[in-house]
């Protein structure tokens, strides 16, 4: 058997297994080809090169054991494989931190959020920064900043500690634990979040491969607003007076304005469409907290 011939066959697998995607792949062949050319040590951009490969059987096996695990357990491939790339960079993931996948990623590698900055920006915010990774696109993509990475799970910025190190970036990245904004240090001029914001009742049916993550980095409450509510309420201290705050909320966009109705904010374009993230001024945010 090939390579391309063993990834199809591995994508039936997973398609009658009906496991869930959206943790770096949407599609069984997508997947397929992610699990077999990691098991056999080969770039996973690698498959046109590598397609005629003749697997030997040891392989095979190798490969009928990976997915095996990736049904039986239906944890995230990222999980199994100890590593999630975004925007081109890899990053080290296990269970202790959500799989990063935030939309915001796009905005910082195209530069959408650019015109929203200035030579006077020098301090960047991750806010439930996770595993580190915006925390890092950050840092590579604007060399003159410092960042700081905040979140409340100990276990989590254990394994950002792994990716800021992993990308020798140490000295341009501050990891610290709290609750929300509580310890951030003085105001920034950018606030990046991709907070917990999944509502209860899309809680209550998500896909066991989302339940493999920390549920603390989904639960956004009743209408997945919680964080969001306290953390729109205190950002205007620790913003900056050009500052703006970039926020994430997936799929709650009618929650959002309702809980919001009066905010102005400049929803941004990803490949997920116009309603997945959105960028709010200091100002706004201070004309809001104050009606």
């Amino acid at each position: 058997m090939n390579l391309l011939a063993c990834i199809e066959h591995q994508a039936a697998r997973l398609n009658e297994a009906g496991v869930s995607f959206g943790h770096g792949t949407s599609n069984a062949f997508d997947e397929a080809a992610w699990l077999v050319l990691w098991q056999l040590k080969l770039p996973l951009d690698s498959l046109d090169e590598h397609a005629e490969l003749a697997l030997s059987p040891a392989q095979q096996a190798e490969i009928e054991t990976l997915v095996g695990e990736r049904i039986a357990t239906r944890k995230p491939a990222a999980y199994l494989t100890r590593e999630a790339w975004l925007q081109g960079v890899p990053f080290y993931v296990d269970e202790r931190a959500i799989v990063p996948r935030s939309f915001i990623a796009e905005l910082i590698a195209d530069a959408s959020i650019d015109p929203w900055l200035s030579e006077q920006t020098h301090r960047v915010l991750d806010l439930c920064t996770g595993n580190g990774s915006l925390a890092v696109l950050a840092a590579m993509a604007w060399p003159e900043v410092q960042v700081d990475a905040i979140d409340l799970s100990a276990d989590a910025l254990a394994v950002a500690r792994i990716n800021v190190d992993k990308h020798s970036l140490g000295e341009r990245i501050r990891l610290l634990q709290g609750d929300g904004l509580a310890p951030a240090q003085g105001r920034y001029d950018l606030i990046l979040c991709n907070p917990p914001y999944v509502n209860s009742q899309s809680m209550a049916v998500l896909p066991q491969e989302y339940l493999a993550e920390p549920q603390l980095a989904l639960a956004g409450g009743a209408d997945g607003m919680d964080f969001v509510r306290r953390l729109l309420a205190e950002a205007p201290q620790h913003l900056s007076p050009h500052g703006v705050l970039v926020l994430e909320i997936g799929n709650e966009r009618a929650f959002f304005e309702a809980a919001f109705p009066n905010l102005e904010v400049a929803w941004m374009e990803t490949s997920a469409g116009e309603d997945q993230v959105l960028l709010m001024t200091q100002e706004a945010l201070s004309r809001s907290s104050a009606a």
